[in-house]
């Protein structure tokens, strides 16, 4: 006798569980008639996951000593944050102690500390990994170069992070990427690095601050949501900061070669005219450095920025003539065409003249409304070098 064919039933829908509500949500936890096991199920349910990382690494930072940080640091993330229960208790301990149970103000202390010997294990490895790669490999000069920049900027990143865990305490306002650079005495080769490093977020920050008020595209969409935690200030406060950075690299190099002998005929004149020459090598507040002063002489137009009274200026060289320098002053430009103009938003506008070419001269400088005054060749402590064409 032929089996019954079984009849046809319709397959049961999985239960799909409620999406989390957003970010930064332990500190909305309701705490009328707060118990501990509503806490944790709170936390469970309505926290993101990536948020009790944040929550538990935010407790051994400010309960534990920075070699345990450090050891702790060295694990995955899964590993520290993955476990809820611990997030729960790391959290109320530091805003509602009174309802964490003792096994759990005890159990805490306890999990750290084996965190901390499986993470002091894997320094030990590394540290013996490393002492075996040395006796066989010999790094190259790039990477060591690499390894150097990664130090010297740990400050910077430092500073963005303790921006992103509290924007108002970590305030990046007065924070001068410039000073750092020089405190940890970086050089040429650490900057390509650093360009390499920030590139990214700096194209996103501008991308971001930048956005269309409505009609975003799905990136666009992404990418506000991506920072929905930070105000527009705050957005605009990091992009800035970022802009500091790549801004205090252009002074660096700028600098840099102000100390290189510029490469010349056997007659290696210019460095020896332009000796006695003032001028500003830069300044920070308004992220403009002064091309090498040798590079003045034989010029055919010169582009000059006084930070004092704001005057932005353009030599142009005689009919037939380059511009020579002797002591302190310019020789043989065109004083009929050798004009200034004051510049009303220099950190608007001077960034556009870093980049000017010499057939966008007259135009660029037609852009400035204000009165026109006559060029006197006098060079002085405020005068910036912008440009120098041949």
């Amino acid at each position: 006798m032929a089996k019954a064919s079984k009849v046809a039933t319709k397959p049961k829908k999985k239960t799909v569980r409620a999406v989390r509500r957003g970010a930064n949500m332990m500190p909305l936890m309701p705490t009328k008639g707060l118990t501990w096991n509503n806490a944790k199920y709170y936390t469970h349910y309505e926290v993101e996951s990536k948020e009790w990382l944040t929550v538990v690494k935010n407790y051994i930072k400010k309960h534990y000593d920075k070699k345990l940080v450090s050891a702790i640091n060295k694990l995955p993330d899964w590993k520290v944050g993955g476990k809820s229960h611990w997030t729960c208790a790391a959290y109320l301990l530091d805003n509602n102690p009174n309802i964490v149970p003792l096994a759990y103000k005890e159990g805490i202390d306890k999990w750290i500390l084996e965190l901390a010997e499986e993470g002091s294990k894997i320094v030990a490895a590394k540290k013996q990994e490393e002492t075996t790669k040395k006796k066989s490999y010999v790094p190259s000069i790039q990477e060591r170069l690499e390894e150097a920049a990664e130090d010297k900027t740990a400050e910077l990143d430092e500073w963005v992070d303790d921006f992103l865990r509290d924007p108002k305490k970590g305030s990046l306002k007065n924070k001068m990427p410039l000073e750092s650079f020089r405190k940890n005495e970086i050089n040429l080769g650490h900057t390509r690095w650093i360009t390499t490093w920030f590139k990214g977020s700096l194209d996103e920050l501008e991308e971001l601050v930048n956005l269309p008020k409505k009609n975003l595209s799905d990136m666009e969409s992404q990418l506000a949501e991506g920072y929905n935690h930070l105000t527009k200030s705050q957005q605009k406060e990091l992009y800035e900061f970022h802009v500091r950075i790549f801004q205090a690299v252009d002074i660096l190099r700028a600098e840099k070669k102000q100390t290189r002998v510029v490469r010349k005929p056997k007659q290696k004149s210019a460095q020896d005219l332009v000796k006695k020459m003032k001028f500003k090598p830069s300044d920070a507040d308004l992220g403009i450095a002064s091309v090498n002063p040798a590079e003045v002489v034989d010029a055919t137009a010169i582009v000059v920025f006084n930070c004092k009274n704001r005057k932005l200026g353009i030599y142009y060289a005689e009919e037939h003539q380059t511009i020579k320098v002797k002591g302190t002053t310019l020789q043989f430009f065109d004083e009929s065409r050798s004009i200034q103009k004051t510049v009303r938003k220099p950190q608007e506008i001077l960034p556009q003249w870093k980049k000017v070419t010499k057939h966008k001269l007259k135009t660029q400088f037609g852009y400035l409304k204000t009165t026109e005054t006559k060029l006197n060749g006098r060079m002085n402590d405020d005068t910036v070098i912008l440009k120098v064409f041949k």
